[in-house]
């Protein structure tokens, strides 16, 4: 089904229509096309997009179990401030890398970063099942031969970092894995932009040898240092950019 969209261009729901419809109108939330807007009644919505009213009805309940929307009395549905959003959620993640970019935004990942992967390096090198840690070592073989030009750097760097919350050992690590991959797929294409940089193999194998001879402060160490270089380099991005101003 193709639907003209308030925004101007066709679109196609696809087969389900209730996850295209949720799709579009989270990352149309999201990326602030509703900004300074009334949020329209299903009913608005359904004639808009060509859908029956249930079908807008079930998209609308599951934005507002995302945080994005809610019901209020007399009011009817709106947006929700953004602090409200599940940034957990794996759409919502992706809806945000939809945005112009933000500087702020990647240096909020990163400082969620620098709390997260640090600490899960270290409890990695104490929990770290065997399976964990040939999982581990694939991932940084892959990071090995993308740096030589076979296979994809960002996609082989992710799945080392994701690799070690796994191996942490603790399943409230495995929940940051989206918002991991979406910083870092943030932060890569920054860093590369910014500094021409690759990822560092020689910081990812010490973290994995910290890891490996379970030495969880060497694997501490090893991965605070990686973040937070990313840090540092958001830091002075931010700092020329004040000077430009």
């Amino acid at each position: 089904m193709h639907v003209e969209k308030e925004f101007g261009s066709t679109f196609s729901l696809g087969r389900n229509l209730t996850i295209g419809l949720l799709d579009h109108l989270g990352k149309a939330i999201v990326v602030g096309h509703y900004d300074n807007k009334v949020f329209p009644t299903e009913a608005v919505l359904a004639e808009q997009y060509g859908v029956s009213r249930s079908v807008t009805r079930e998209a609308v309940k599951m934005l507002t179990a995302k945080g994005l929307l809610i019901a209020r009395p007399r009011q009817g549905t709106v947006i929700q401030p953004t602090l409200q959003w599940n940034l957990l959620d794996k759409d919502v993640l992706r809806w945000l890398l939809e945005r112009k970019f933000s500087l702020r935004l990647l240096r909020q990942f990163t400082e969620l970063r620098v709390s997260v992967e640090p600490k899960a390096a270290e409890l990695a090198a104490h929990n770290a099942a065997y399976e964990d840690l040939q999982r581990m070592k694939l991932a940084f073989e892959r990071m090995v031969r993308a740096d030589g030009g076979d296979g994809d750097p960002t996609v082989a760097d992710i799945d080392f970092h994701i690799s070690i919350l796994f191996a942490s050992g603790n399943p409230f690590y495995y929940q940051f894995q989206e918002l991991i991959r979406t910083a870092l797929m943030t932060s890569i294409q920054f860093t590369t932009r910014v500094n021409q940089a690759t990822p560092n193999i020689e910081a990812h194998e010490n973290i994995m040898k910290a890891i490996f001879d379970r030495d969880p402060k060497r694997a501490y160490a090893a991965m605070h240092l990686i973040v937070n270089d990313v840090l540092l380099v958001i830091h002075a991005q931010e700092d020329a950019d004040k000077r430009a101003l």
